[in-house]
């Protein structure tokens, strides 16, 4: 691919192409930083696998990738440099600096690109000081969870490995808050296929099983109900029926909202435009349910999907929670924190609103909140991560960016908020 630059004309391979704001002055090299996870717990995962990194370099000349040295991450120093990828100790070089989770203050480099997960768009409060920091240094923010096509539907997630894990831990919280089985933890496994191999040694009784959502984390929590053979039902016949072996049904949105005033029609545009304007009747199912695996997207201002004071009823009987979403003090009651892949469990006392070590007290609910569930399977999910990142995604940096991706991913810029987050406003000048 050739490149040259003429009175502030791109032609790319003879063809002229002018710059968007978005692009990059392509007559230098793009340097690029695979920059080392520093948040605690540790995150193993990367954006980009040493192929990814050769397969970038070759095809765009003009880009440069380096690594910073980690001795935590899935794939080695070594495996990137036996790709010609050059190691070095700090990333402060590049241009464009790539992660996975929210980088510490003390580590931001003022002026540069950053990609990572930043958990902000939902106004998390233990992220408000990262994000202002963001500001201060003109740092450019592009956040993953937020790479979009036109249609609103994301391009790149770690999702689908969130629903294996989270539904295969799910089930193993079952086996031994029960005591009648014992299976090998997720992250003990060299990869997906053992995971699944692993999975279909499992013989549970007539459970009933919840896994809400639809998008990649409820699609991956549903292939692990498949591996495990595990029968998916009706909504009518799991309320009605009793079962002699474990069943399992997948609720949507529509599934358990209802608007207040017209209840008969539920739109899904509309919920969610107006969410605040629906009620949660997800009781109706959940009283019949004893594990719960919970792969739906929540928005703050939608309801809740259960209370406190259901949890403290007769008709509630969910033993276990494998909340994959893991929204602390969010749509679950229970999750009043995340757990870790070291310590994956805890119990949750419903009538003192209490967290207790897992197996401590009876009578409680077991959660399971690991809110980085990827981790367990680093290098597969990093791997399915990249293909995307490398192909659709870094691209867009240099090349035409017809859709506006990047810019509707970009949450900060020359000391701002981005054009779509003018709503963080609000909650960034807050101390």
């Amino acid at each position: 691919m050739i490149f040259v630059k003429l009175q502030g004309i791109i032609f790319v391979n003879d063809q002229k192409s002018k710059l968007s704001e978005n692009q990059i002055d392509i007559m230098e090299k793009l340097k690029i930083c695979i920059i080392k996870e520093e948040k605690v717990p540790i995150d193993r995962r990367v954006a980009l696998t040493p192929s990814q990194c050769k397969f970038l370099i070759v095809h765009y000349p003009n880009i440069e990738i380096s690594v910073q040295s980690s001795d935590i991450r899935c794939f080695s120093d070594e495996e990137y440099k036996q790709e010609g990828i050059p190691i070095v100790d700090e990333p402060s070089a590049a241009d464009i600096l790539v992660g996975v989770k929210e980088v510490p203050i003390s580590s931001l480099h003022p002026n540069k690109t950053y990609f990572f997960f930043s958990h902000t768009i939902k106004k998390q409060a233990y992220n408000r000081p990262l994000l202002q920091e963001i500001i201060k240094k003109n740092i450019r923010l592009i956040d993953y969870e937020v790479l979009t096509n036109k249609k609103g539907a994301r391009l790149i997630a770690f999702g689908r490995y969130a629903g294996l894990v989270g539904a295969y831990n799910g089930i193993y919280t079952y086996g031994i808050k029960h005591k009648i089985f014992q299976l090998k933890r997720a992250y003990e496994c060299k990869d997906l296929n053992e995971l699944k191999t692993e999975a279909q040694k499992i013989k549970l009784p007539n459970i009933k099983i919840i896994i809400t959502g639809s998008g990649r984390v409820a699609k991956g929590a549903m292939e692990m109900m498949q591996t495990m053979h595990i029968k998916e039902v009706t909504k009518e016949d799991f309320k009605k029926l009793h079962f002699d072996e474990p069943v399992f049904i997948q609720l949507k949105n529509r599934d358990y909202h209802r608007h207040k005033e017209n209840q008969e029609k539920f739109n899904v545009h509309h919920f969610y435009e107006n969410a605040e304007k629906y009620e949660s009747y997800f009781t109706d199912y959940l009283s019949h349910c004893d594990l719960l695996i919970a792969a739906a997207y929540w928005n703050p201002v939608s309801p809740v999907l259960f209370d406190r004071n259901f949890m403290q009823s007769k008709f509630f009987k969910t033993s276990v929670i494998a909340d994959i979403t893991c929204d602390i003090e969010g749509s679950i009651p229970s999750t009043k924190m995340a757990s870790t892949i070291e310590e994956p469990l805890y119990d949750y006392d419903a009538v003192n609103d209490q967290v207790l070590p897992f197996g401590s007290k009876k009578g409680t609910t077991t959660v399971m909140a690991i809110d980085n569930l990827p981790c367990e399977l680093p290098r597969d999910a990093s791997h399915d991560f990249g293909e995307i990142m490398s192909q659709k995604v870094i691209p867009l940096l240099f090349e035409s960016d017809h859709e506006k991706i990047i810019e509707r991913a970009t949450i900060a810029n020359n000391g701002k908020l981005g054009e779509h987050f003018h709503y963080l406003q609000d909650f960034l000048d807050k101390k």
